[in-house]
């Protein structure tokens, strides 16, 4: 089952420390997840391929509230963190309720702080603070032509709903 790889943050560092012990190097991503689409797959692939050990901060119900628009999140923060944990590239999910995953960052101190190619190394907003533990940031996936936003628009089209 998945739900072992959904942890909260002291059970995160305890793993992080142990696999740090044996010489394995952690990625760390995140995002929302809101209808899981091929974009994220690719995202989440080429994130576990930058090092040993794919921990995913999934945005939490509130969080997605607070920054996408009216309606979202479609799936819950419970049904994301599932979906994203079930895939095989993905070693941890943790949840996070602030507009960035800063303190988490802090906190767990991951090699490489992975984004998605919506991001430039200069424009992701936790660079500073990954830069000031010694990280690095690093662009993962294809293009961005994928979108949950895109997708519901599709539906909506499909479905004879203009909203």
């Amino acid at each position: 089952m998945t739900e072992h790889k959904i942890v909260d943050l002291p059970k995160l560092q305890k793993a992080v420390a142990d696999l740090r012990a044996t010489g394995k190097k952690m990625v760390f991503a995140n995002g929302c997840f809101d209808v899981l689409h091929a974009g994220h797959i690719r995202y989440l692939e080429a994130a576990k391929r930058l090092g040993d050990v794919l921990v995913v901060a999934v945005n939490s119900d509130a969080s997605v509230q607070r920054i996408k628009e009216p309606g979202r999140p479609l799936l819950s923060e419970a049904a994301r963190s599932r979906l994203v944990a079930a895939l095989r590239c993905v070693d941890y999910v943790i949840l996070f309720d602030e507009p960035t995953v800063e303190r988490l960052l802090q906190a767990l101190e991951p090699e490489i702080h992975a984004k998605g190619t919506d991001y430039t190394e200069e424009s992701v907003p936790e660079r500073e603070a990954v830069r000031s533990y010694g990280g690095a940031v690093r662009i993962a996936g294809d293009s961005k032509d994928h979108s949950t936003r895109g997708l519901i628009r599709q539906i909506l089209v499909k479905s004879g709903s203009h909203h």
